[in-house]
């Protein structure tokens, strides 16, 4: 699988790690999955509930192109069950660490989620769980993670449940506020999410589960985040953009958009 790249500002993770503050030159060719990386994934030990979500997922191209080193330390933000927090503990090693955070909302809502994470954290060193509020995310690593990961859950902090009070415009500014500050200079912040029609800002979130790209740039590019890298990874101009993400003809296959931002040196 290929990984199609968009390398600004003289940064790319197909060339170095987001911790080399030297400038590279821009590559854009197909960068294969380090041994550290097809080992977490291919990790007899993952439970087949996830990995059956492989082929829609592409994690070792993700991984790859977020550029996971071993010793990393990186937040895995809306983590579910773990499906990426299991995989990231293999790929960080013993000397990284693993941030399974999930909001308090989801804990909540999705008890079974949480029960995942804790085995999850009593099973490996290297995985901290993390239950925290939209808007105070990561509050309490201030310039100490060199990743963080968002994958198929921003367009959840608009989403408007019975029972539970929609996350503002104002709490996800403050949330990726919080992202920013957590990373160290030069760290990156990778969000994956099922796209809507353009020009639907958030308005689709309750009936689709999706959300307007252009959208999601302007809340996170105004905190400071840079735009480092985009990937086609994991389009589908099949998918319609009219239909739920749960609907039986497009669930796992939806045309996703995959924004790689960095915080500034």
């Amino acid at each position: 699988m290929r990984i199609a790249l968009t390398c600004l500002s003289a940064f790319t993770l197909a060339a170095c790690s987001a911790s080399d503050t030297s400038e590279t030159d821009v590559s854009t060719g197909p960068v294969e999955p380090a041994a550290h990386i097809v080992a977490a994934v291919n990790d007899p030990g993952r439970p087949e509930s996830q990995t059956e979500r492989d082929a829609g997922r592409h994690p070792a191209e993700m991984l790859t192109f977020v550029g996971v080193q071993p010793g990393w330390r990186v937040a895995d933000l809306g983590a579910g069950s773990g499906y990426y927090s299991r995989i990231l503990s293999g790929a960080v090693g013993a000397e990284g660490e693993v941030i399974a955070e999930n909001m308090d909302w989801i804990v909540e809502r999705f008890p079974n989620a949480d029960e995942a994470i804790t085995a999850l954290a009593a099973e490996r060193d290297n995985v901290t769980r993390l239950v925290s509020p939209v808007s105070g995310i990561l509050d309490d690593y201030n310039n100490e993670l060199d990743a963080a990961m968002m994958v198929l859950i921003y367009h959840d902090q608009a989403w408007e449940q019975e029972g539970f009070p929609a996350p503002t415009r104002e709490d996800r500014i403050a949330m990726n506020r919080s992202i920013y500050n957590a990373l160290r200079p030069g760290g990156v912040y990778l969000v994956v999410d099922h796209r809507a029609e353009p020009g639907t800002g958030d308005s689709v979130v309750g009936d689709y589960h999706r959300i307007d790209e252009a959208f999601v740039r302007e809340e996170i590019e105004a905190v400071g985040f840079e735009l480092a890298a985009e990937s086609d990874l994991l389009a589908n101009p099949d998918d319609s953009l009219t239909v739920s993400v749960f609907d039986p003809s497009i669930r796992g296959n939806t045309d996703r958009f995959v924004l790689l931002y960095r915080k500034p040196l």
